[in-house]
């Protein structure tokens, strides 16, 4: 199985700033992932056309979708998480993880039905400073825990800005996560053109087998977002 997650900023590429979502579409079509976690995806924005991307990315790929609008922009618009799956998503939870009066940031959960089981799949955007994702963690582990969620292959994956890489040996790490987007040379993915630091995450727990986390990196990756992708091959064990 194939997951990938990949802040799309909005469309927009990182360097050109050119809007383009069929470089966007491009990418995701050669990784051709089964489950796909996004973020600061555009809903009816003026600088991204007023285009539904969340629509369009679903009927695109004709998969299941789940959108959660989390930052809004003029009257009707806005951008947050998407998630596509190959597979029906049976149940959800789309939580808001805005700290006081930062930018609002969102977590959604959802469980799928893959062709070996059920498994949950967390798609989250976390704030900039450190204080902040440690709080939005807790947030996540708190949910984790309701019987819902609590014995189900679960993959944690999105942008989660932790430069120092901290996240993982503070918190999740305790809790009985895997940290999957290792190692780090790997798995850098921001910026595009540049990649330097890895923003993007991915954390497994329970009856999850880890094959390999990486970064995707050739001329359009570089120039479609500000963000490469970054894709993890996994078995259900």
């Amino acid at each position: 199985m194939k997951l990938l997650t990949y802040n799309i900023h909005k469309g927009i590429g990182g360097r050109d700033r050119k809007y383009d979502l069929n470089r966007i579409l491009a990418v995701i079509e050669e990784i051709d992932p089964q489950i796909i976690c996004l973020q600061e995806v555009d809903s009816h924005v003026r600088r991204s056309r007023l285009d539904d991307q969340p629509s369009i990315l679903a009927l695109h790929f004709g998969f299941h979708s789940l959108f959660q609008l989390n930052v809004p922009v003029g009257r009707s618009g806005g951008y947050g998480n998407l998630i596509l799956s190959k597979w029906p998503l049976i149940y959800s939870q789309q939580l808001s993880l805005r700290i006081g009066s930062r930018k609002p940031r969102g977590l959604q959960l959802a469980k799928l039905n893959t062709p070996l089981g059920h498994m949950a799949i967390a798609n989250w955007h976390l704030g900039l400073t450190h204080p902040e994702q440690i709080r939005q963690v807790q947030q996540f582990l708190s949910h984790c825990q309701a019987p819902i969620w609590a014995d189900l292959p679960m993959i944690a994956a999105g942008d989660a800005n932790d430069w120092g890489n901290r996240l993982f040996h503070k918190i999740l790490g305790p809790a009985g996560f895997h940290h999957a987007s290792l190692p780090v040379a790997h798995c850098r993915s921001f910026p595009a053109w540049f990649p330097v630091a890895s923003l993007d995450k991915v954390f497994t727990l329970n009856g999850i087998r880890h094959l390999s986390t990486y970064t995707v990196q050739n001329k359009i990756t570089r120039q479609a977002s500000d963000h490469l992708p970054l894709v993890v091959e996994f078995e259900l064990e």
